[in-house]
């Protein structure tokens, strides 16, 4: 399994790439994506630029590119490698809150 290690600017500014090539294949401007995922104009170039979004606007921009299903996916848990045992899984609790 391989990894890539990016900064979290350089995987912002990564997204920022993936959705501008996403926005010019489905041939939108940044004008008609501003009107389709309601998020104004000046923060779609900023994003595009820089990739410095709310976290709410990319959200929008996901939705208005077909998108958002990769965003489902960001923090879902980890594949186990091995099943656990049904009294592992019995005594296990979820957790509140962290710790600090």
């Amino acid at each position: 399994m391989s990894q890539i290690f990016m900064t979290p600017m350089e995987t912002a500014k990564h997204i920022a790439t993936s959705a501008r090539t996403r926005r010019l294949a489905l041939n939108l401007s940044q004008q008609s994506l501003s009107e389709r995922s309601g998020v104004s104009l000046s923060v779609i170039k900023k994003f595009e630029r820089t990739g410095k979004i709310s976290l709410e606007s990319l959200l929008k921009i996901a939705l208005a590119l077909n998108g958002l299903d990769d965003f489902i996916k960001t923090f879902s848990k980890p594949i186990p490698e091995e099943l656990p045992a049904l009294d592992d899984l019995l005594k296990q609790t979820t957790r509140k809150r962290g710790r600090k």
